[in-house]
């Protein structure tokens, strides 16, 4: 029998005033509209809500695997390490395999819309007379069609790539899926997400780090406030169906990680597996991965060649790019928002 489907139970607003002209100003080529959403406000762009009704009502099966996180904060890592670990360490396929094709990405199709490509371009086209429309018309194509609607289809056992907060999910994702969530300290997750933004050309994002400090600290960036995004999942940290991990324990220690994950999904692994997979996730040679590392967007004309998907992977990076007053500013921010939660980040 068919579950019912439920309606999306939140509501959306148009961003107004300062909020506004602050996103206008800093991101004003990006001609999706951003909106806040639900009780806790969350950005969104509005292609989101075509598809958020049937991403909250999906069904679910016992064998999917969800990794969970706010973007840039060891997402990839993560997700190469659970499918290696459940794939029986299948580095063969995983290399012919682009991570992107064995994970679907729930979300990915509000990224760019589908019904805008024409604007991307124009705008594209302001800055470059020779800018090549063929990937934006390219990906325009494939995001007519939603990850929820691609997955009533796809086979068993589905892997699945979320930055979504845990409310946005079905409501019983934790009674029948498995949920691994990674968290990162929210000053490197600042400077990751900044040089993501200037990584995709489509945002032609206009500032320097303070500005982008700006808007991400007083949550005007996508999936914003940070923390009620991480603390969703970690009041439900005793599930028995979620795993939460800090990505700075996970760099720290890899084996240890390794093992943590492998005992969450009941796989047994030997010592010799797990220096396997310690040195394939070893930054050196992660950053040299083209399965992972988004390289088949590399040479179109989406990425800017300065910058690359996979960085630099250490903790405490922040520290080159915030003056005294930000550090200042960071610190009561962060004070003010764990000041509810046992929540801590580990030190570095």
């Amino acid at each position: 029998m068919e579950e019912q489907t439920v309606p999306f139970p939140y509501q959306c607003s148009e961003l107004e005033g300062e909020d506004k002209e602050l996103v206008e100003r800093t991101i004003a080529a990006n001609p999706i509209e951003l909106l806040r959403l639900g009780p806790k406000g969350y950005i969104v762009f509005k292609p989101y809500m075509r598809d958020a009704e049937n991403i909250y009502n999906m069904p679910l099966r016992p064998s999917d695997v969800f990794v969970a996180s706010y973007q840039r904060s060891g997402t990839t890592v993560t997700q190469e390490l659970v499918w290696q670990l459940l794939n029986d360490f299948d580095y063969e396929k995983a290399k012919e395999i682009p991570l992107t094709a064995r994970y679907s990405f729930l979300e990915e199709f509000m990224f760019i819309d589908s019904e805008k490509t024409d604007i991307y371009i124009e705008n594209a086209k302001k800055a470059d007379p020779n800018f090549d429309p063929t990937p934006i018309l390219m990906i325009g194509e494939m995001f007519k069609t939603p990850a929820s609607t691609k997955l009533a289809t796809a086979p068993s056992p589905r892997f699945i790539k979320t930055h979504l907060p845990m409310s946005f999910l079905p409501p019983k994702v934790l009674e029948t899926a498995k949920v691994v969530y990674i968290a990162r300290e929210p000053r490197d997750v600042a400077v990751s997400c900044y040089h993501q933004t200037l990584l995709f050309k489509v945002q032609q994002f206009e500032g320097g780090f303070k500005e982008f400090w700006n808007l991400f600290h007083r949550s005007l960036f996508t999936l914003t406030p940070f923390f009620e995004h991480l603390k969703e999942a970690w009041n439900l940290r005793h599930h028995p169906n979620m795993l939460f991990l800090f990505y700075e324990d996970v760099t720290k220690d890899k084996p240890a990680a390794i093992r943590r994950i492998a005992a969450f999904f009941g796989k047994t692994i030997t010592e010799e597996q797990v220096a396997r997979l310690s040195d394939h996730l070893d930054i050196k040679n992660f950053k040299k991965n083209k399965s992972v590392n988004n390289e088949e967007l590399k040479d179109s004309a989406l990425f800017d060649p300065k910058e690359s998907f996979i960085r630099k992977g250490k903790s405490g990076g922040w520290r080159d790019y915030f003056d005294e007053e930000m550090t200042q500013q960071a610190e009561r921010w962060i004070a003010d928002n764990l000041r509810d939660t046992d929540l801590r980040f580990p030190k570095v």
